[in-house]
């Protein structure tokens, strides 16, 4: 789990046009929540919070008007649909010790059954509880010989200690589905025998 220190400002402007200006200054507007109490709004450094939220579910240790230090994960993050830059991002507070839910990243390994079958994402992130600061970045699952018709369920996925579903057992997260022949169109074979 990796944590990243980043300093935040609060903010009182708010609507699309201090939005914008936050963005022409290389910043990202941004909510914090936490429990039971209002959301402070903030800015943040754009090109630290871009690195930061390469690693998922990232820990973000917030200095807030370089005073306050608490932490939190990324909630919600917007960007921009043709150019990726960052609009919005909501961050959640966590305390250390406290459990929360969050969505980690399924990586497939190993090789299919031959016969070229396919590999299907049916779950690319499973939801699971972690405490806050402990946070897996992903788990890995095993594809080694399974053949067109396998399933690996939620339950069949070994997590580290301390980590729990957030998902039914039996919820499907890969299957494996035979590859398709492609066929020829229907009539071709006899529209070649009328041409002859």
């Amino acid at each position: 789990m990796s944590e990243v220190k980043i300093a935040a400002e609060t903010r009182t402007e708010f609507g699309k046009g201090a939005a914008r200006r936050i963005r022409r200054e290389d910043k990202v507007p941004g909510v914090v929540y936490e429990h039971g109490l209002e959301p402070l709004h903030v800015t943040l450094p754009g090109h630290e919070l871009l690195l930061a939220l390469r690693t998922p579910n990232v820990l973000i240790e917030l200095v807030i008007d370089g005073k306050e230090t608490q932490l939190a994960i990324p909630k919600a993050v917007q960007r921009d649909p043709l150019k990726g830059f960052l609009e919005h991002v909501d961050l959640l507070m966590v305390k250390r010790g406290e459990k929360v839910q969050v969505e980690i990243p399924v990586q497939a390994e190993g090789e299919l059954a031959p016969g070229g079958n396919l590999l299907e994402y049916v779950l690319d992130a499973l939801p699971v509880e972690a405490e806050a600061t402990h946070i897996p970045e992903g788990v890995t699952v095993s594809v080694e010989g399974l053949e067109a018709g396998a399933s690996v369920l939620a339950k069949d996925i070994e997590l580290p200690s301390g980590v729990s579903l957030s998902v039914e057992d039996d919820t499907v997260v890969l299957q494996i589905l035979a590859a398709q022949a492609e066929e020829a169109p229907e009539g071709a074979e006899g529209d070649e025998a009328a041409e002859a």
